[in-house]
């Protein structure tokens, strides 16, 4: 689709949509930030760095970068499992950066899209269970306990034994504005905004004992430089790999909507080398990692912006907004944050999803089921890959009924296929239910998932005659496994002395016997192009 020519239009919907997400993305980073232990600040320079890289060199025209949940989820586990100094936690996220870029040179953005939603669903649902697990205790006042939702919850008593009641209030206040606020105000004064300047001056005029974000830094972001002792990268590789592969796929997944509400089509592989741009910057200045965030898209598209401009003056805002509003930032309560993060841990719940959770397939219900779990009981990557694993096996199951149905065995009775125009066969006899040959059809595609059943299924049909013609006619594809299965019914067959005859053999099915040696036990003479070959064939074979 030929992009439309750049004009006065499209600026201004550009610059209304960059500075609403600006306003927007401002409390969201800082939220992700202090989630992620990296601290407020880290989120603004992460929402920076990479939302300009992103917009600049990402192959979706209209889509906005930042910190996200998933993302500030990974990076928390990244500090507290996998890294022992600042250094090592900003190695990770420039090694996350390159993975990402590499996936893009090598062209593997359009695999991710072939991740089940099942998956999907699973992990987005933990990761919003774990976002309203670690924000329980600084809406009591308590401090972030280190470690997992699990450790979360262990310290729930001592938190509400010695429960801070003004943060409590504040971040009681702070969840209601993003839950009440009016819609119609959402386009002019975002509610994430509202909460934070309500619950912030509630903290600065009321409930001054709650606790506060304290001391920022101000200015431009320094340098960071990565750890770069082997034992610092190769600690690194694990977790640079979980962050890499969930913004890959938090990002297109983005893309995906982006191009729904806007009828183009994003590049996924030039996507994914702007996203790890953006997070090789964010890690280089001490930034929180982040990807494709949807609101943010939404938000932007929706104000009218349309191309990268939006995203790259989004960032801009926010630099300019860093430049001088690190003060303002100190006196934010902690509080304050946690109500935002829970209204948006509540929103990241894949609740369509499980509101049709009584129609769902069991198959796909099971996998979501273990992802979301495995994602809030052990960690994103375990959870995913094992996701992954089980959705693969469901689906193998289902292609095996469906390849199966493709697979015809039946016997040729004599009086029929063999008999000449007087209705007699070739030696002068013919039984009324005599079957001494038997015709089996291999229509479509097989794979790995029907290799076994096909083995069960035709081996005892083959022999129970005494010619056998397997028919590739229809055969579109088989892989390996299914041309392995050929060479054991031909093995089967020889073993019960039941002639074979392979009919219409061609093209890739041809290719994939012969690249295996499968048809070298099959003489050449017993392949032919029509069933009137197959049919004289087998009545010399019967002689």
């Amino acid at each position: 689709m030929r992009s439309r020519e750049y004009d006065l239009h499209a600026l201004r919907g550009d610059i209304f949509g960059g500075v609403t997400t600006a306003v927007v993305g401002l409390p969201v980073a800082l939220a992700f930030g202090v989630a992620s232990g990296l601290g407020a600040m880290a989120g603004l320079y992460g929402a920076i760095a990479l939302g300009f890289f992103a917009a600049v060199f990402g192959g979706t025209r209209s889509q906005i970068s930042g910190p996200t949940g998933p993302m500030a989820v990974a990076m928390a586990v990244v500090i507290t499992d996998h890294a022992s100094t600042l250094a090592e936690a900003l190695t990770v996220v420039v090694m996350a950066g390159i993975i990402q870029a590499l996936l893009g040179i090598l062209r593997f953005g359009r695999f991710v899209s072939y991740t089940p939603y099942s998956v999907i669903s699973g992990f987005m649902s933990g990761v919003g269970i774990i976002i309203i697990i670690l924000q329980t205790l600084p809406a009591l006042g308590a401090s972030s306990a280190n470690g997992g939702p699990l450790d979360v919850v262990r310290d729930w008593p001592d938190a509400i034994m010695n429960i801070n009641f003004s943060a409590a209030a504040i971040a009681a206040v702070s969840l209601g504005v993003c839950i009440l606020w009016p819609a119609r105000l959402h386009r002019w004064f975002p509610a994430t905004l509202a909460a934070l300047a309500v619950g912030t001056l509630m903290g600065v005029l009321f409930l001054g004992d709650a606790p506060v974000i304290g001391e920022v830094p101000t200015g431009l972001p320094g340098f960071d430089a990565p750890a770069l002792s082997p034992g610092a990268l190769a600690r690194a590789v694990q977790p640079a790999v979980t962050l890499a592969l969930l913004g890959a796929v938090d990002s297109l997944l983005t893309s995906l909507i982006a191009d729904s509400m806007t009828r183009t089509r994003h590049n996924p592989n030039q996507e994914l080398i702007g996203q790890g741009l953006g997070n090789i910057a964010a890690g280089l200045v001490g930034g929180l990692p982040g990807a494709g965030a949807t609101v943010g898209t939404v938000v932007n598209i929706r104000a009218g912006g349309s191309t990268r401009v939006s995203g790259a003056l989004r960032a801009l805002v926010l630099l300019a907004l860093v430049l001088g509003a690190g003060s303002y930032v100190e006196s934010v309560p902690h509080a304050v944050l946690a109500g935002i993060l829970l209204k948006i841990g509540w929103d990241i719940v894949d609740w369509r999803f499980l509101r049709r959770i009584h129609r769902v397939q069991r198959e796909h219900l099971m996998i979501m089921g273990i992802t979301m779990v495995l994602t809030v009981v052990l960690d994103l990557i375990t959870a995913v890959a094992i996701g992954l694993i089980v959705a693969a096996m469901a689906a193998a199951r289902q292609f095996e009924r469906l390849q199966l149905d493709n697979v015809v065995s039946v016997p040729l009775l004599d009086q029929s296929f063999l008999a000449d125009g007087t209705g007699v066969d070739g030696d002068g006899e013919v039984g009324e239910f005599s079957a001494r040959v038997g015709l089996v059809a291999l229509r479509g595609t097989f794979t790995v998932a029907s290799s076994k059943s096909l083995v069960d299924i035709l081996g005892a049909d083959i022999v129970e005659h005494q010619v056998v013609i397997i028919d590739f006619t229809d055969t579109v594809h088989m892989d390996d496994s299914a041309a392995l299965v050929v060479e054991r019914l031909l093995e089967t067959a020889a073993d019960a002395e039941t002639e074979v005859i392979l009919l219409g053999l061609a093209g890739a099915p041809a290719t994939s016997l012969q690249a295996l040696d499968v048809l070298q036990q099959v003489p050449a003479n017993r392949m032919v192009e029509s069933l009137d070959e197959a049919r004289e064939l087998a009545r010399r074979l019967l002689v």
